[in-house]
C-alpha cells in the first residue's frame, strides 16, 4: 500500500502554521494584566494555565459554575485559549457593568478583541448589533467602527413591527414545507435556521431574493465563515489571519445578488426622489436613505447587509427540541394559539396576547442558555466596582449568565423545565411586562442589559413567536425514535443547539 505524502510546500506551510498558533496562544497568556485580586478557578501557573484554557473550551460552563458556588455575588478569573476573563455575578456587579460608561467598559472593543469562543456565543444568541468579534477584518474597518445600521433595530425594524408582521407571517408559513399527514424526519438545526434566514431576508431584502436558495445558503455560511474568520484572527497576527478566511468571496457572491437590485433602486431615486410611491420598506431601504460618503457604494451596502445577516441568522431549534421532548405542553399551547387567533388575527397584536407561547420560548432560553457568560466588556481603564474591588485596564470582563439562570434562590426548581412559569408569573404577580421574552433583568441575561442590550431581540421575538404558534396549530411533533433530548454543543462560553438531532413532523388532519 502506497502512503499519500503531503508536497513538502504543504507540509512546511501547516507546520508554520501550527507552530505560530502556539507561539501566540503562549504569548498572549504571558502578556495577562495584574490581576492578582481575583481568586482563580483552575490553575494560575504558566503551564497550568495553558491547559486550564484547553479545557476551558469544552468546560467552560462547568469551570464557570465552579467560581459560581464558590464567589457567588462576587468575582473571579478563569483562563480561556487566549486570555484571562474575570466573571462576576450578582445584581450589584451587574449594574455596575450596566451603568459603565464605555470609555471605561466598552462593548465594542471587547468584541473585537475578545476569543473565539465569544465569537460563538454571539453567534448563539440574537445580536441586533453586528459589531461582532473580529470584525475589522472579517467584515470591514467601516462596519466595526461606524455602526449606522444598528440604529434600525431600534427604529424602523422595532416600531415598524405591525406593519412589517404580514411579511414575517407569510414568509414563515411558506418556508415550512407542506408535509403529509405521515411523519416525516428532519434535521432541525438547518431546518430552523434556513427559515430563520429566510424570514428575516424578507424584512431585510424582499422578495424573490429572500426565496433564493444561494442567497440563503451564501448567509448561512458567511456566519461560519465570520467566526472561523475571528478563530484564526485569535490565533495569528492579523497581517497573516485576514489572507486565511473565505469572508472576502463571500462578499464579492453577495454583491452578485445585490448589486442589481440596488443599482435599480439608485434609478428609481434619482429619477422620482421622495415621491417614489412603490419604494420597498426594508433593510436594504433604510441604508440607502442614511448612509453618507464613502459608505453609499454597492460595496458598503452589501457589507452591511451580510453584517446584519449575521447578527439574524441564528438558530433555535431548541425550542422545537424541548417541544418534541415535552409533547404535553403542545395541546395546551395550541389551544392559546386558536382561541387568539380567532378573535385577534394573525397580527402583531395577537401574538401579545399568547402569554403561553411567550413564556415558552423564555423558559426555553433560561434554561438551555445561548451561552456561560455575557455581557463580555474590555477595560479601557482601570475601572472600581462598587465595592472598592479594582479591575485593571486591559482585563476583560463578563457576567455568569447561564449559572445565574439555573440558581435555585432566584428561580424555583431551577433546573426544572417549566414552560409557562413566566406565564403563571404573570398571573401571580399581575405583571406582564417583567416577565416577557424580550424583557431584561440582573436575573435574565441572555440578550444582555443596558444601552447595549440586543436591539434586535423584539424582531427575533416576533419571528419566534409566529415560528412556533405556526408549528403547534399546522404539525404534529416528536423526536425521531423516541431519543432523548439532544445534548447541547458547546464550545467555550457558548453554548448551541444540537447540530444533528433530528425532529418528526406530521402535518395536522384539520
Amino acid at each position: 500500500m502506497q502512503l499519500h505524502v503531503p508536497p513538502l510546500p504543504e507540509i512546511f506551510f501547516y507546520s508554520l502554521a501550527g507552530i505560530l498558533a502556539v507561539v501566540f496562544v503562549i504569548a498572549k497568556l504571558s502578556r495577562r494584566t495584574n490581576l492578582d485580586a481575583f481568586p482563580t478557578v483552575g490553575s494560575s501557573t504558566w503551564l497550568g494555565s495553558w491547559w486550564s484554557g484547553i479545557k476551558f473550551v469544552t468546560n467552560a460552563s462547568d469551570i464557570i459554575q465552579e467560581g459560581y458556588k464558590k464567589h457567588k455575588g462576587g468575582a473571579f478569573k478563569v483562563v480561556n485559549m487566549y486570555s484571562w476573563l474575570v466573571i462576576v455575578s450578582g445584581t450589584r456587579y451587574v449594574d455596575d457593568i450596566r451603568n459603565a460608561s464605555d470609555d471605561e467598559l466598552s462593548n465594542m472593543e471587547a468584541i473585537n478583541d475578545a476569543s473565539s469562543e465569544t465569537v460563538l456565543a454571539k453567534m448563539c444568541s440574537y445580536r441586533g448589533s453586528s459589531t461582532d468579534y473580529e470584525f475589522e477584518y472579517t467584515l470591514g474597518h467601516d462596519v466595526h467602527y461606524n455602526p449606522y445600521h444598528v440604529q434600525f433595530m431600534r427604529s424602523q425594524l422595532t416600531r415598524g413591527l405591525g406593519t412589517l408582521y404580514p411579511a414575517i407571517r407569510d414568509e414563515v408559513v411558506t418556508a415550512f414545507e407542506e408535509r403529509t399527514t405521515e411523519w416525516k424526519s428532519v434535521p432541525a438545526f438547518a431546518a430552523v435556521q434556513k427559515i430563520v434566514c429566510r424570514t428575516s431576508n424578507r424584512i431585510f431584502v424582499g422578495l424573490p431574493l429572500c426565496r433564493d436558495p444561494d442567497w440563503i445558503d451564501l448567509n448561512i455560511r458567511f456566519t461560519f465563515d465570520a467566526i472561523k474568520g475571528g478563530i484564526i484572527i485569535g490565533l495569528f497576527p492579523n497581517l497573516v489571519a485576514r489572507f486565511m478566511t473565505n469572508v472576502p468571496e463571500t462578499n464579492r457572491r453577495a454583491v452578485k445578488h445585490l448589486g442589481p437590485i440596488i443599482e435599480e433602486r439608485l434609478k428609481h431615486l434619482e429619477e422620482n426622489g421622495n415621491a417614489w410611491a412603490d419604494k420597498p420598506h426594508d433593510l436594504i431601504s433604510w441604508l440607502m436613505d442614511e448612509a453618507e460618503g464613502s459608505e453609499r457604494t454597492i460595496k458598503a451596502w452589501t457589507q452591511r447587509v451580510l453584517a446584519v445577516n449575521f447578527a439574524a441568522v441564528h438558530t433555535s431549534a431548541n425550542r422545537l427540541y424541548n417541544l418534541a421532548t415535552n409533547p404535553q405542553y403542545i395541546q395546551p399551547l395550541r389551544e392559546e394559539v386558536e382561541s387568539v387567533v380567532a378573535t385577534e388575527g394573525w397580527s402583531k397584536d395577537a401574538l401579545g396576547k399568547m402569554y403561553k407561547i411567550d413564556s415558552f420560548l423564555r423558559e426555553s432560553q433560561r434554561i438551555e442558555g445561548n451561552a456561560a457568560a455575557t455581557m463580555v466588556r474590555k477595560v479601557l481603564k482601570d475601572f472600581r466596582f462598587s465595592d472598592g474591588k479594582v479591575i485593571p485596564k486591559g482585563a476583560f470582563l463578563a457576567v455568569a449568565a447561564n449559572s445565574t439562570h439555573l440558581d435555585d434562590e432566584l428561580y424555583e426548581n431551577a433546573h426544572k423545565f417549566d414552560p409557562f412559569r413566566f406565564a403563571n408569573m404573570r398571573d401571580e404577580y399581575e405583571d406582564g411586562i417583567n416577565n416577557q421574552f424580550v424583557s431584561l433583568s440582573p436575573e435574565y441575561l441572555p440578550f444582555g442589559l443596558g444601552r447595549h442590550a440586543c436591539p434586535g431581540r423584539y424582531f427575533a421575538a416576533n419571528e419566534l413567536k409566529s415560528m412556533l404558534a405556526h408549528v403547534v396549530t399546522s404539525y404534529d411533533i416528536k423526536l425521531e425514535n423516541s431519543a432523548k433530548p439532544p445534548q447541547n454543543l458547546r464550545v467555550g462560553i457558548a453554548i448551541a443547539a444540537n447540530v444533528s438531532a433530528k425532529v418528526m413532523f406530521r402535518k395536522r388532519a384539520h
